[in-house]
């Protein structure tokens, strides 16, 4: 202040303060706090802006790089922001950001879902969920699936935030999720199947190993009476011839000794013939069981579908007309013993099924199709119950008359498919009968085929 001159302190002085300099000391002070506190407000204001811009940002690089349409509307139903994606597909005349215009101005007139219907869902306070726009874009009208959500300012709806994605991409999402789930059921079926087959196989391997040596034991008896009988026929035949043939005459005709040599033959044949049936069953059930894969080579399946044609119907005793249409040599790297096994066993089957029929027909195709060799054995029988298709592969299952299947061909026939990295399926045929396709793995081009395989 003008004149004021300060008091001077002396040493072990204490110098009064009056009344009115007390005060403004006071208001100095309290104008200091207030400056520190308006500066540290200052600076978290600068740094909540900063984090507001940083969170803005952040947001609108989001909108932007979404690869659906997004656009916000108010109650009105004016647009008020979109991301970059509407604006690259909406309308150029409309995709201008907040100049879009109306909402009601990018849907096509044969939307099946108007901005009416926003509007009416915005003032119930709904959610759009997947509901079918058709909306005009660069390339026409297109329909899309959008999920819309209500925006609000302090309670109050101020608007709607739609978000649309193209049909197409969702039908394509569904699509290979059904491709995936129907890749995972078929995967579950054959996991379902080998756990079966390798219960069954432990099963079977125990039978079979008991069955073997008593049959082998028939079966080698049987073969040596036969032998046997050729000598007591030689013998018995001197004996009738000496001159004590009538000594024995009697007996003879009591005993009915002709009638038992005449028959001895057949009884014995009928033994050999049930071991050997016995002996092939054993036989099935031990290659059943057994887990090993045989070593293979290069060979046609198409040829050995032929030798197995040709040697079912010559066994069959009855004419069926068949017809090939196999496209070229179908070459497969594998065993091919094994799989003369499996279509000799389609081949039978499709000809046991037509055993009612008048005029049987066999048919046999083949091609190559996307690195797969598919061949398909087709009968013109009753065709397959629905009600057993998903049993026909299981162990022991079969349809045939006692005596006439023992219910192994199918399954020993899947397990050695699956052994060569193929499947085995069947189906109704739309033009009646049954279709069986074997779908096997093409041989790789002769450059890259493995060293030191040689074809059976």
């Amino acid at each position: 202040m003008d004149g004021f001159i300060p008091p001077v302190e002396k040493a072990d002085e204490t110098v009064p303060v009056t009344d009115n300099e007390q005060v403004w000391l006071n208001v100095l002070h309290k104008m200091d706090e207030t400056w520190a506190e308006l500066m540290a407000q200052q600076v978290a204001l600068e740094r909540k802006n900063a984090e507001l811009e940083d969170a803005h940002t952040f947001m609108a690089g989001v909108f932007d790089a979404m690869s659906d349409i997004l656009v916000a509307c108010d109650t009105t139903l004016r647009v008020v922001r979109t991301n970059q994606a509407a604006e690259r597909l909406l309308l150029p005349a409309a995709a201008a950001g907040a100049r879009m215009g109306w909402l009601k101005d990018l849907i096509h007139p044969s939307s099946p879902t108007a901005a009416e219907d926003v509007a009416a869902a915005m003032a119930r306070r709904q959610r759009l969920e997947d509901r079918e726009f058709v909306l005009s874009t660069v390339n026409g009208p297109l329909p899309f699936a959008v999920n819309g959500a209500a925006l609000y300012d302090r309670r109050r709806p101020s608007g709607m935030v739609l978000v649309a994605r193209p049909l197409g991409e969702l039908r394509r999402a569904y699509s290979e999720l059904d491709r995936a789930h129907q890749r995972l059921k078929e995967a579950q079926t054959q996991l379902v199947q080998a756990e079966k087959m390798a219960s069954l196989g432990r099963l079977v391997a125990g039978v079979a190993h008991e069955l073997n040596n008593p049959i082998s034991f028939v079966y080698g008896n049987a073969h040596t009476l036969r032998r046997f009988a050729s000598r007591l026929e030689s013998y018995l035949g001197v004996i009738h011839a000496s001159a004590c043939a009538a000594e024995f005459s009697r007996q003879r005709h009591d005993l009915r000794i002709d009638m038992v040599m005449s028959e001895l033959n057949g009884a014995l044949g009928g033994i050999v013939e049930g071991a050997e049936r016995v002996r092939d069953i054993v036989a099935d059930l031990r290659r059943f069981s057994s887990g090993a894969h045989a070593r293979g080579g290069i060979f046609d399946l198409a040829s050995v579908a032929h030798t197995a044609q040709d040697w079912v119907l010559a066994a069959g005793g009855r004419p069926v007309a068949v017809t090939i249409d196999i496209e070229g040599p179908l070459e497969i790297d594998g065993h091919a013993g094994q799989m003369q096994q499996v279509m000799m066993n389609l081949v039978q089957n499709a000809v046991d099924a037509m055993e009612g029929i008048e005029t049987p027909v066999l048919h046999i195709s083949g091609r190559r199709q996307d690195g797969r060799v598919l061949l398909m054995v087709r009968d013109n029988g009753p065709g397959i119950d629905p009600e057993i298709a998903g049993r026909i592969f299981d162990p022991f299952f079969t349809t045939k008359p006692v005596g006439k299947g023992t219910g192994l061909g199918l399954a020993i026939s899947y397990r050695m498919v699956s052994e060569h990295g193929g499947t085995i399926t069947a189906a109704a045929h739309p033009d009646g009968g049954t279709i069986m396709t074997l779908d096997l793995p093409d041989c790789p081009p002769a450059p890259s085929r493995p060293e030191g395989r040689d074809g059976l």
